[in-house]
């Protein structure tokens, strides 16, 4: 669960007259004459645009997916944040990754400036000064936003390099997505570097210097090294042995060895063993009962989490919450066991928290949608086989690509 903790929080869309201004950051631009030639066309710079859409809108509840209204929120993200996200400034590569992969699932793309969008996110990356740097200690990875490479003084350049395994995982998602060569990053400098944040007992720290160390940074390394295509980034056996200490009694996985069961750990501890060849999609097989880890207490406990209103749970005793119909989901999917849920029922709890503003909701009796909900409703959809939207490389958490190595 890559975007628990400060990725995590409900972040809430309101309409206009809510919106109060906020530091334009040029980057990301629409197609089609929607916002090429201003100079405020961001995605991350509050716009003048509005909800103006929204009275138009049919209010009434409707069980199919309103794909154009989400078309909308997502290019209404791509031009300019409500002042509610002001709190996540330093996420701003995150929720470019959630606007983007809406877009994705959606086959859209073709509504973004492909070149822009890459420029903006190369411009978060940090680079070594030479290469006795990278046996410093630092991490030379991708910021999340543009007030982490800046000290308080607006014109002087920062020399702390904040660099974030999240970070870097929502940079390179982005570019692979959008179809950039990943080999034009300088991939060695990344990888070299990242090996400094594996602790002794396989687990990570995000940056350099110094936080919490548990499976969501784990999987962000493994995904890393696979989009690069390249395992020198980690020590994959240290990192399956971190892994497998966190599977708990009851079959799910805690973000820390000895912590409670959780979906988004579940699915980060499972994608990052099936990323590094640990484990495979078929559980009946001989190989499945020789895994590293308890497949069958694992299914057991993840088809548990369905509840009884169609929603998925994140943990026992939790209300159904839009995002683990992703998270969890994600983890049946890969096991091959996706089929014993029930789908239909799974698909009606996720459209009854679509949004009459597009966008989704974290659960049916909330009003205001939020982008990290509205993406992973979109990736759940996905996982369903939703018409219209494009399948997912679930393991990675992108969409599914032809070709892995870009243009």
């Amino acid at each position: 669960m890559i975007h628990q903790g400060p990725y995590r929080r409900t972040l809430q869309w309101v309409p206009r007259q809510a919106w109060r201004k906020t530091a334009a950051t040029p980057g990301l631009g629409l197609k089609n004459g929607r916002a090429e030639g201003r100079e405020e066309n961001s995605i991350w710079s509050t716009s003048p645009r509005s909800g103006r859409f929204v009275a138009a809108m049919d209010a009434s509840a409707s069980p199919r997916l309103e794909r154009e209204r989400h078309l909308l929120f997502l290019e209404m993200m791509a031009l300019g944040l409500p002042k509610e996200y002001e709190s996540q400034e330093v996420n701003r590569l995150t929720l470019a990754y959630f606007a983007i992969s809406g877009l994705s699932i959606l086959d859209a793309l073709d509504r973004v400036d492909k070149d822009q969008v890459a420029n903006w996110v190369l411009s978060f990356q940090a680079h070594p000064r030479m290469v006795a740097d990278l046996d410093s200690g630092e991490f030379y990875g991708f910021c999340g936003s543009r007030t982490s490479q800046f000290t308080t003084s607006i014109c002087e350049v920062s020399r702390q390099n904040c660099s974030h395994l999240a970070s870097t995982y929502c940079a390179l998602a982005i570019l692979k997505m959008i179809g950039y060569n990943l080999s034009n990053i300088n991939p060695e400098s990344i990888l070299i570097s990242m090996r400094n944040l594996q602790q002794p007992d396989g687990s990570f720290m995000p940056i350099h210097f110094g936080a919490e160390m548990d499976l969501r940074f784990v999987y962000c390394a493994a995904a890393i090294c696979s989009m690069l295509n390249n395992w020198t980034g980690m020590d994959k056996e240290k990192a399956k042995d971190y892994i497998v200490k966190c599977q708990s009694y009851d079959g799910g996985f805690g973000l820390v060895p000895g912590s409670e069961s959780h979906g988004g750990a579940t699915y980060c501890g499972v994608a990052a063993l099936q990323l590094m060849g640990f484990i495979g999609a078929d559980i009946c097989s001989k190989q499945a009962q020789s895994a590293v880890i308890d497949m069958p207490l694992l299914v057991e406990w993840s088809l548990k989490r369905q509840s009884f209103d169609g929603g998925i749970q994140g943990r026992c005793n939790k209300p159904s919450d839009t995002c683990y119909a992703f998270w969890v989901g994600g983890v049946l999917k890969m096991l091959g066991v996706y089929e014993f849920i029930d789908k239909d029922a799974l698909r009606d709890f996720i459209l009854s928290c679509q949004s009459k503003y597009g966008g989704f909701t974290k659960f049916p009796e909330n009003m205001l949608p939020d982008l990290y909900h509205s993406y992973y409703s979109f990736a759940a959809l996905s996982l369903l086989g939703e018409p219209g939207l494009r399948p997912l490389c679930v393991e990675l958490g992108i969409t599914a690509s032809d070709d892995g190595n870009g243009k």
